[in-house]
Protein backbone atom coordinates (compact mmCIF):
# COMPACT_ATOMS: atom_id res chain seq x y z
CA UNK A 1 0.00 0.00 0.00
CA UNK A 2 1.15 3.66 -0.80
CA UNK A 3 1.50 6.36 1.94
CA UNK A 4 0.30 9.25 0.61
CA UNK A 5 3.40 12.54 1.51
CA UNK A 6 1.92 14.62 3.79
CA UNK A 7 2.66 18.32 4.39
CA UNK A 8 4.65 19.32 7.76
CA UNK A 9 2.76 20.88 10.77
CA UNK A 10 5.05 24.27 10.93
CA UNK A 11 2.37 27.27 12.25
CA UNK A 12 1.77 28.08 15.50
CA UNK A 13 -1.14 30.34 17.04
CA UNK A 14 0.29 33.20 15.83
CA UNK A 15 0.93 32.41 12.12
CA UNK A 16 -2.36 30.63 11.64
CA UNK A 17 -4.48 34.02 13.17
CA UNK A 18 -2.09 35.98 11.02
CA UNK A 19 -2.78 34.09 8.14
CA UNK A 20 -6.68 34.30 8.64
CA UNK A 21 -6.27 38.08 9.53
CA UNK A 22 -4.45 39.33 6.48
CA UNK A 23 -7.18 37.00 4.22
CA UNK A 24 -9.57 39.23 5.68
CA UNK A 25 -8.51 42.87 5.82
CA UNK A 26 -7.57 41.98 1.78
CA UNK A 27 -8.25 44.30 -0.89
CA UNK A 28 -12.37 44.26 0.70
CA UNK A 29 -12.26 47.00 3.50
CA UNK A 30 -10.55 49.00 0.28
CA UNK A 31 -13.52 48.43 -1.94
CA UNK A 32 -16.37 46.69 -0.82
CA UNK A 33 -17.97 49.92 1.31
CA UNK A 34 -19.06 51.28 -2.14
CA UNK A 35 -20.96 48.40 -3.53
CA UNK A 36 -22.75 47.81 0.23
CA UNK A 37 -23.18 51.63 0.36
CA UNK A 38 -25.11 51.96 -3.36
CA UNK A 39 -26.85 48.68 -2.36
CA UNK A 40 -28.13 50.02 1.49
CA UNK A 41 -26.86 53.87 1.95
CA UNK A 42 -26.22 53.97 5.55
CA UNK A 43 -27.46 50.45 5.77
CA UNK A 44 -24.51 48.84 5.24
CA UNK A 45 -23.22 49.28 8.69
CA UNK A 46 -26.70 46.87 9.22
CA UNK A 47 -25.39 44.84 6.45
CA UNK A 48 -22.22 44.39 8.19
CA UNK A 49 -23.89 42.87 10.89
CA UNK A 50 -25.99 40.67 9.11
CA UNK A 51 -22.66 39.29 7.21
CA UNK A 52 -20.48 39.00 10.79
CA UNK A 53 -23.31 37.25 12.25
CA UNK A 54 -23.34 34.60 9.36
CA UNK A 55 -19.60 34.62 9.23
CA UNK A 56 -19.56 33.83 12.91
CA UNK A 57 -22.02 30.79 12.62
CA UNK A 58 -19.70 29.63 9.75
CA UNK A 59 -16.59 30.12 11.76
CA UNK A 60 -17.67 28.08 14.43
CA UNK A 61 -18.64 25.40 11.77
CA UNK A 62 -15.71 24.97 10.51
CA UNK A 63 -13.48 25.33 14.07
CA UNK A 64 -15.87 22.05 15.23
CA UNK A 65 -14.89 20.31 12.49
CA UNK A 66 -11.66 21.62 11.97
CA UNK A 67 -10.62 20.31 15.33
CA UNK A 68 -11.80 16.64 14.07
CA UNK A 69 -10.28 16.38 10.99
CA UNK A 70 -6.94 18.43 11.30
CA UNK A 71 -5.78 17.81 7.86
CA UNK A 72 -6.04 19.73 3.95
CA UNK A 73 -9.02 20.59 2.51
CA UNK A 74 -11.73 22.55 4.89
CA UNK A 75 -14.82 21.75 3.68
CA UNK A 76 -14.07 19.39 0.96
CA UNK A 77 -12.91 16.99 3.75
CA UNK A 78 -16.13 17.78 6.51
CA UNK A 79 -18.75 16.89 3.44
CA UNK A 80 -16.94 13.76 2.68
CA UNK A 81 -16.58 12.63 5.98
CA UNK A 82 -20.00 13.83 7.50
CA UNK A 83 -22.06 13.68 4.75
CA UNK A 84 -20.86 11.51 1.73
CA UNK A 85 -18.76 11.67 -1.15
CA UNK A 86 -20.94 14.02 -3.35
CA UNK A 87 -21.63 16.50 -0.79
CA UNK A 88 -17.79 16.97 -0.39
CA UNK A 89 -17.42 17.24 -4.17
CA UNK A 90 -20.41 19.87 -4.13
CA UNK A 91 -18.04 22.00 -1.25
CA UNK A 92 -14.51 21.46 -2.51
CA UNK A 93 -15.24 22.46 -6.14
CA UNK A 94 -17.62 25.50 -5.13
CA UNK A 95 -14.21 26.42 -2.98
CA UNK A 96 -11.91 25.75 -5.86
CA UNK A 97 -14.42 27.85 -8.57
CA UNK A 98 -15.08 30.35 -5.94
CA UNK A 99 -11.90 31.30 -4.73
CA UNK A 100 -9.87 30.83 -8.03
CA UNK A 101 -12.22 33.92 -9.02
CA UNK A 102 -10.90 35.73 -6.18
CA UNK A 103 -7.45 35.33 -7.17
CA UNK A 104 -8.35 37.01 -10.46
CA UNK A 105 -10.34 39.68 -8.37
CA UNK A 106 -7.44 40.11 -5.63
CA UNK A 107 -4.80 40.75 -8.50
CA UNK A 108 -6.90 43.01 -10.11
CA UNK A 109 -7.25 45.35 -7.61
CA UNK A 110 -3.84 45.35 -6.87
CA UNK A 111 -3.09 46.31 -10.15
CA UNK A 112 -5.54 49.05 -9.98
CA UNK A 113 -4.05 50.80 -7.34
CA UNK A 114 -0.56 49.81 -8.13
CA UNK A 115 -0.31 49.99 -12.08
CA UNK A 116 0.32 52.86 -14.19
CA UNK A 117 -2.27 52.95 -16.88
CA UNK A 118 -2.78 51.00 -18.90
CA UNK A 119 -0.70 48.68 -17.72
CA UNK A 120 -3.09 47.07 -15.30
CA UNK A 121 -3.23 43.31 -16.18
CA UNK A 122 0.15 42.99 -17.37
CA UNK A 123 1.06 44.01 -13.73
CA UNK A 124 -1.40 41.72 -12.14
CA UNK A 125 -0.49 38.45 -13.86
CA UNK A 126 3.06 39.42 -12.49
CA UNK A 127 1.82 39.45 -8.72
CA UNK A 128 0.19 36.13 -9.59
CA UNK A 129 3.52 34.82 -10.72
CA UNK A 130 5.50 36.20 -7.96
CA UNK A 131 3.11 35.13 -4.89
CA UNK A 132 2.71 31.78 -6.36
CA UNK A 133 6.72 31.62 -6.30
CA UNK A 134 6.36 32.52 -2.65
CA UNK A 135 3.94 29.69 -1.97
CA UNK A 136 6.17 27.09 -3.81
CA UNK A 137 8.64 27.76 -1.15
CA UNK A 138 7.00 26.63 1.77
CA UNK A 139 4.44 27.60 4.40
CA UNK A 140 6.66 29.19 6.33
CA UNK A 141 7.51 31.87 4.01
CA UNK A 142 3.71 32.96 3.45
CA UNK A 143 3.08 32.87 7.43
CA UNK A 144 6.67 35.38 7.05
CA UNK A 145 5.40 37.84 4.11
CA UNK A 146 1.86 37.68 5.48
CA UNK A 147 2.86 39.05 8.83
CA UNK A 148 4.84 41.75 6.70
CA UNK A 149 1.62 42.75 4.97
CA UNK A 150 -0.90 42.70 7.72
CA UNK A 151 1.57 45.12 9.55
CA UNK A 152 1.73 47.33 6.64
CA UNK A 153 -2.76 47.70 6.39
CA UNK A 154 -3.02 47.88 9.79
CA UNK A 155 -0.71 50.83 9.80
CA UNK A 156 -2.66 52.87 6.83
CA UNK A 157 -6.04 51.75 8.56
CA UNK A 158 -5.49 53.56 11.22
CA UNK A 159 -4.31 56.79 9.41
CA UNK A 160 -7.47 56.60 8.29
CA UNK A 161 -9.10 55.95 11.55
CA UNK A 162 -6.75 59.22 12.81
CA UNK A 163 -7.71 61.59 9.62
CA UNK A 164 -11.65 60.84 10.22
CA UNK A 165 -11.44 61.57 13.64
CA UNK A 166 -9.70 64.64 12.99
CA UNK A 167 -13.04 65.98 11.29
CA UNK A 168 -15.09 65.41 14.43
CA UNK A 169 -17.21 63.25 11.56
CA UNK A 170 -19.75 65.18 10.66
CA UNK A 171 -21.64 63.20 8.56
CA UNK A 172 -22.57 61.13 11.02
CA UNK A 173 -25.81 63.50 12.03
CA UNK A 174 -26.94 63.01 8.35
CA UNK A 175 -26.48 59.49 7.47
CA UNK A 176 -29.96 59.15 7.41
CA UNK A 177 -32.20 56.28 8.66
CA UNK A 178 -30.27 52.75 8.68
CA UNK A 179 -32.66 50.59 6.86
CA UNK A 180 -33.53 53.43 4.32
CA UNK A 181 -31.92 50.85 1.66
CA UNK A 182 -34.84 48.28 2.61
CA UNK A 183 -34.15 45.10 3.81
CA UNK A 184 -33.21 43.67 0.28
CA UNK A 185 -30.67 46.52 -0.07
CA UNK A 186 -29.20 45.52 3.02
CA UNK A 187 -29.23 41.85 2.86
CA UNK A 188 -27.11 43.16 -0.74
CA UNK A 189 -24.50 44.39 1.47
CA UNK A 190 -24.29 42.09 3.86
CA UNK A 191 -23.76 39.62 0.60
CA UNK A 192 -21.02 42.01 -0.43
CA UNK A 193 -19.18 42.76 2.70
CA UNK A 194 -19.18 38.55 3.62
CA UNK A 195 -17.17 38.63 0.78
CA UNK A 196 -14.26 40.17 3.02
CA UNK A 197 -15.09 38.06 5.55
CA UNK A 198 -14.48 34.67 4.28
CA UNK A 199 -11.30 34.48 4.88
CA UNK A 200 -11.29 32.29 7.99
CA UNK A 201 -11.54 29.16 5.74
CA UNK A 202 -8.06 29.85 5.32
CA UNK A 203 -7.50 28.45 8.32
CA UNK A 204 -8.86 25.45 8.38
CA UNK A 205 -7.75 24.53 4.95
CA UNK A 206 -4.72 24.33 6.13
CA UNK A 207 -5.43 22.14 9.13
CA UNK A 208 -2.55 19.45 7.89
CA UNK A 209 -0.34 22.04 8.53
CA UNK A 210 -1.27 23.55 12.11
CA UNK A 211 0.73 22.09 15.42
CA UNK A 212 -2.00 21.05 18.21
CA UNK A 213 -4.88 21.72 15.45
CA UNK A 214 -7.35 21.06 17.89
CA UNK A 215 -6.75 23.95 19.77
CA UNK A 216 -5.26 25.88 17.38
CA UNK A 217 -7.55 26.27 14.71
CA UNK A 218 -10.61 26.82 16.72
CA UNK A 219 -9.19 29.36 18.63
CA UNK A 220 -6.89 31.05 15.67
CA UNK A 221 -10.48 31.67 13.62
CA UNK A 222 -12.25 33.22 16.34
CA UNK A 223 -9.29 35.56 17.25
CA UNK A 224 -9.17 36.83 13.48
CA UNK A 225 -12.45 36.81 12.82
CA UNK A 226 -13.29 39.19 15.81
CA UNK A 227 -10.25 41.35 15.00
CA UNK A 228 -11.40 41.62 11.55
CA UNK A 229 -15.08 42.61 12.80
CA UNK A 230 -13.65 45.29 14.36
CA UNK A 231 -11.43 46.97 11.99
CA UNK A 232 -14.66 46.76 9.73
CA UNK A 233 -17.21 48.85 12.53
CA UNK A 234 -14.48 50.71 12.63
CA UNK A 235 -13.28 51.75 9.14
CA UNK A 236 -17.42 51.49 8.23
CA UNK A 237 -18.23 54.28 11.30
CA UNK A 238 -15.24 56.59 9.65
CA UNK A 239 -15.97 56.63 6.20
CA UNK A 240 -19.69 57.51 6.53
CA UNK A 241 -19.06 59.40 9.36
CA UNK A 242 -16.45 61.44 6.69
CA UNK A 243 -18.53 60.84 3.21
CA UNK A 244 -22.18 60.29 4.78
CA UNK A 245 -23.70 57.32 2.47
CA UNK A 246 -24.15 59.33 -1.15
CA UNK A 247 -20.23 60.19 -0.95
CA UNK A 248 -19.15 57.07 -0.09
CA UNK A 249 -21.34 55.21 -2.38
CA UNK A 250 -19.93 57.61 -5.51
CA UNK A 251 -16.66 56.86 -5.36
CA UNK A 252 -14.40 53.63 -5.70
CA UNK A 253 -12.08 54.57 -3.46
CA UNK A 254 -13.39 55.74 -0.19
CA UNK A 255 -10.67 55.06 2.30
CA UNK A 256 -8.50 57.34 -0.52
CA UNK A 257 -11.75 60.22 -0.24
CA UNK A 258 -11.68 59.86 3.43
CA UNK A 259 -8.27 61.25 4.21
CA UNK A 260 -8.68 63.63 1.37
CA UNK A 261 -12.09 65.22 3.21
CA UNK A 262 -10.13 64.91 6.07
CA UNK A 263 -7.00 67.54 4.34
CA UNK A 264 -4.40 64.66 5.09
CA UNK A 265 -3.97 64.91 1.38
CA UNK A 266 -0.05 63.35 1.69
CA UNK A 267 -1.64 60.15 3.43
CA UNK A 268 -3.44 59.48 -0.03
CA UNK A 269 -0.41 57.25 -1.58
CA UNK A 270 -0.36 55.94 1.40
CA UNK A 271 -3.73 54.37 1.31
CA UNK A 272 -2.65 52.93 -1.74
CA UNK A 273 0.26 51.31 -0.72
CA UNK A 274 -2.03 50.08 2.13
CA UNK A 275 -4.31 48.71 -0.53
CA UNK A 276 -2.08 47.48 -2.69
CA UNK A 277 0.09 45.18 0.20
CA UNK A 278 -3.69 44.21 1.04
CA UNK A 279 -4.77 42.85 -2.41
CA UNK A 280 -1.52 41.52 -1.99
CA UNK A 281 -1.72 39.68 1.30
CA UNK A 282 -5.29 37.88 0.25
CA UNK A 283 -3.90 36.88 -2.94
CA UNK A 284 -0.99 35.38 -1.30
CA UNK A 285 -3.53 33.21 1.28
CA UNK A 286 -5.64 32.36 -1.27
CA UNK A 287 -3.13 30.66 -3.00
CA UNK A 288 -2.24 28.74 -0.12
CA UNK A 289 -5.62 27.82 0.74
CA UNK A 290 -6.76 26.93 -2.97
CA UNK A 291 -3.60 24.70 -3.50
CA UNK A 292 -4.16 22.58 -0.24
CA UNK A 293 -7.83 21.97 -1.06
CA UNK A 294 -6.81 20.97 -4.84
CA UNK A 295 -4.23 18.63 -3.10
CA UNK A 296 -7.38 16.83 -0.94
CA UNK A 297 -9.56 16.48 -3.84
CA UNK A 298 -6.07 14.76 -5.70
CA UNK A 299 -5.69 12.99 -3.26
CA UNK A 300 -9.32 10.98 -3.66
CA UNK A 301 -9.37 11.45 -7.49
CA UNK A 302 -11.68 13.50 -7.92
CA UNK A 303 -9.47 16.23 -9.24
CA UNK A 304 -7.02 14.98 -11.43
CA UNK A 305 -4.14 12.70 -9.58
CA UNK A 306 -1.27 14.04 -10.75
CA UNK A 307 -2.24 17.34 -8.72
CA UNK A 308 -1.34 15.94 -5.52
CA UNK A 309 1.90 15.86 -5.40
CA UNK A 310 3.83 17.38 -2.42
CA UNK A 311 7.49 18.63 -2.84
CA UNK A 312 10.01 16.80 -0.92
CA UNK A 313 12.30 19.43 -0.19
CA UNK A 314 9.75 22.76 0.36
CA UNK A 315 6.89 20.42 2.08
CA UNK A 316 4.22 22.46 -1.14
CA UNK A 317 1.73 21.06 -3.00
CA UNK A 318 3.48 22.59 -5.83
CA UNK A 319 1.07 21.20 -8.75
CA UNK A 320 -1.72 22.21 -7.34
CA UNK A 321 -0.08 25.64 -7.39
CA UNK A 322 1.55 25.69 -10.86
CA UNK A 323 -1.92 24.97 -12.01
CA UNK A 324 -4.04 27.23 -10.53
CA UNK A 325 -1.46 30.00 -11.22
CA UNK A 326 -1.76 29.58 -14.55
CA UNK A 327 -6.06 29.32 -14.95
CA UNK A 328 -5.76 32.69 -12.86
CA UNK A 329 -3.40 34.29 -15.18
CA UNK A 330 -6.21 33.28 -17.73
CA UNK A 331 -9.05 34.92 -15.82
CA UNK A 332 -6.81 37.84 -14.79
CA UNK A 333 -6.34 38.15 -19.01
CA UNK A 334 -9.98 37.70 -19.71
CA UNK A 335 -12.79 39.17 -16.67
CA UNK A 336 -13.52 42.43 -14.87
CA UNK A 337 -13.31 43.08 -11.35
CA UNK A 338 -17.39 43.14 -10.73
CA UNK A 339 -17.94 39.96 -12.45
CA UNK A 340 -14.99 38.02 -10.68
CA UNK A 341 -16.32 39.25 -7.03
CA UNK A 342 -20.04 38.03 -7.48
CA UNK A 343 -18.84 34.83 -8.98
CA UNK A 344 -16.25 34.21 -6.11
CA UNK A 345 -19.36 34.94 -3.46
CA UNK A 346 -21.51 32.68 -5.29
CA UNK A 347 -19.10 29.69 -4.49
CA UNK A 348 -18.00 30.93 -1.27
CA UNK A 349 -21.18 30.55 0.08
CA UNK A 350 -22.79 27.19 -1.44
CA UNK A 351 -19.23 26.37 0.22
CA UNK A 352 -20.05 27.13 3.88
CA UNK A 353 -23.68 25.65 3.67
CA UNK A 354 -21.83 22.31 3.72
CA UNK A 355 -19.84 23.31 6.21
CA UNK A 356 -22.63 24.35 8.37
CA UNK A 357 -24.73 21.09 7.39
CA UNK A 358 -21.63 18.99 8.49
CA UNK A 359 -21.45 20.45 11.49
CA UNK A 360 -25.18 19.54 12.26
CA UNK A 361 -24.13 15.70 12.10
CA UNK A 362 -21.49 15.39 14.87
CA UNK A 363 -21.71 13.75 17.63
CA UNK A 364 -22.39 15.31 21.13
CA UNK A 365 -18.71 14.39 22.22
CA UNK A 366 -17.57 16.49 19.11
CA UNK A 367 -20.09 19.44 19.65
CA UNK A 368 -18.48 22.97 20.45
CA UNK A 369 -21.19 25.03 19.59
CA UNK A 370 -25.56 24.56 19.56
CA UNK A 371 -27.12 23.30 16.11
CA UNK A 372 -29.22 26.52 16.23
CA UNK A 373 -26.33 28.50 14.96
CA UNK A 374 -25.06 26.00 12.34
CA UNK A 375 -29.08 26.00 11.28
CA UNK A 376 -28.90 29.82 11.26
CA UNK A 377 -25.63 29.65 9.00
CA UNK A 378 -27.18 27.58 6.24
CA UNK A 379 -29.86 29.79 6.01
CA UNK A 380 -27.90 32.96 5.79
CA UNK A 381 -25.67 31.96 3.15
CA UNK A 382 -28.83 30.77 0.99
CA UNK A 383 -30.25 34.41 1.86
CA UNK A 384 -27.10 35.88 0.85
CA UNK A 385 -26.95 33.86 -2.95
CA UNK A 386 -30.19 34.61 -3.56
CA UNK A 387 -29.00 38.61 -3.57
CA UNK A 388 -26.08 38.24 -5.94
CA UNK A 389 -26.25 39.23 -9.77
CA UNK A 390 -28.66 37.21 -12.09
CA UNK A 391 -25.43 36.24 -14.49
CA UNK A 392 -23.39 35.53 -11.35
CA UNK A 393 -26.07 32.90 -10.10
CA UNK A 394 -26.28 31.62 -13.69
CA UNK A 395 -22.31 31.01 -14.21
CA UNK A 396 -21.76 29.92 -10.96
CA UNK A 397 -25.04 27.07 -11.56
CA UNK A 398 -23.41 25.74 -15.05
CA UNK A 399 -20.28 25.42 -13.41
CA UNK A 400 -21.10 23.47 -10.72
CA UNK A 401 -22.81 21.69 -13.34
CA UNK A 402 -20.02 21.11 -15.51
CA UNK A 403 -17.86 20.00 -12.19
CA UNK A 404 -20.52 17.23 -11.32
CA UNK A 405 -20.14 16.10 -15.06
CA UNK A 406 -16.24 15.53 -14.62
CA UNK A 407 -16.80 13.34 -11.60
CA UNK A 408 -19.40 11.50 -13.07
CA UNK A 409 -18.04 10.81 -15.79
CA UNK A 410 -14.33 10.54 -14.16
CA UNK A 411 -15.54 7.89 -11.46
CA UNK A 412 -17.70 5.69 -14.53
CA UNK A 413 -14.42 5.52 -15.67
CA UNK A 414 -12.79 3.97 -12.97
CA UNK A 415 -15.50 1.89 -11.67
CA UNK A 416 -15.90 -0.59 -9.85
CA UNK A 417 -12.76 0.23 -8.17
CA UNK A 418 -13.97 3.50 -6.97
CA UNK A 419 -18.12 3.45 -6.93
CA UNK A 420 -18.88 6.28 -5.06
Amino acid sequence: MSIRPALARRLGLTDATLIGLGSMIGAGVFAAFTPAAQAAGSGLLVGLAVAALVAFANATSSAQLAAVYPTSGGSYVYGRERLGHWWGFFAGWSFVIGKTASCAAMALTFAAYAAPAGWERPVAIAAVVALATVNLLGITRTALLTRVIVVIVLVVLAVVVAAGASTGLPALAVTGSLVAGGWYGILQSAGLLFFAFAGYARIATMGEEVRDPARTIPLAITLALSATVLIYAVIGVVVLGVLGPDGVAGTPTPLSATVGAAGWDWATPVVRVGAAAASLGALLALIAGIGRTTLAMARERDLPGWLAAVHPRFSAPYRAEIALALVVIVLVGTVDLRGAIGFSSFGVLLYYVIANASAITQPREQRRYPRALQIFGIAGCLALVITLPPLSIVVGVAVLVAGFAYRLLSRRAMAPNHPQ
